[in-house]
């Protein structure tokens, strides 16, 4: 388990990631999950993994949503904290943040995902010296002291945590792009989630655009 290079007097682990950078309507989504480390976390691990907790990308929707089941995981909410018990003795916390488009559009959306992970983090953290793992390169902007940060390129793959926060993401923001697909027929939202696809942009170029897109992206400042 990575995150074991990387334990050392940490009272607290967590790992995160966003989903979304790449839509050109709807909100990019961030997600921190987190533990105590004065359990046995490779107990903890191993059951996730077994679970077949991992890359997000490499689930069908129908093993993200029964990973999820597995843990006792109904409807997600963002902005909301969440603390799940696993084998009736693993205490872990979660947090979802999304990051609206108009703020997207106002900081750009690198700093929209960093700043999810960040503030998701911030959600879950028990304010003592804690480990964070972060997927990619980056590492979020004005972290406290406490927090010692590392970024894994392809963590979501690599770190249990991160590919669980990944799935978390994921599904949450696949639902929400489902009902906002709802609320603006003809774009296909519920079947693309607001990625760049060919229905997507030939939508975009008969009817135009609504309020959930993201105006400084390529593809729909044009219609601006």
């Amino acid at each position: 388990m990575i995150e074991f290079d990387f334990l050392k007097e940490h009272k607290f682990i967590s790992g995160c990631d966003e989903v979304g950078r790449g839509p050109l309507a709807g909100p990019v989504v961030g997600c921190s999950v987190g533990v105590s480390t004065n359990v046995d976390l490779l107990e903890l691990f191993d059951f996730l993994r077994g679970l077949g907790v991992t890359d997000s990308k490499k689930l069908t929707a129908k093993k993200r949503q029964k990973l999820l089941s597995d843990l006792s995981l109904g409807d997600l909410v963002s902005e909301k904290l969440y603390e799940i018990n696993i084998l009736k003795k693993f205490s872990v916390r979660f947090y979802i943040r999304e990051i609206s488009e108009s703020l997207i559009d106002e900081i750009n959306i690198l700093n929209a995902s960093l700043l999810t992970m960040k503030e998701s983090f911030e959600r879950i953290s028990t304010k003592e010296t804690a480990l964070l793992l972060i997927d990619g390169n980056k590492v979020p902007k004005d972290l406290d002291d406490y927090i010692d940060a590392k970024t894994i390129v392809k963590g979501d793959s690599k770190s249990v945590l991160i590919g669980l926060a990944s799935v978390i993401a994921k599904e949450y923001r696949d639902d929400l792009m489902v009902k906002l697909g709802v609320k603006y027929p003809g774009y296909g939202l519920e079947k693309h989630a607001g990625y760049p696809t060919k229905m997507h942009k030939e939508a975009i170029a008969q009817f135009g655009i609504t309020p959930i897109h993201r105006k400084s992206f390529k593809g729909v400042k044009e219609y601006v």
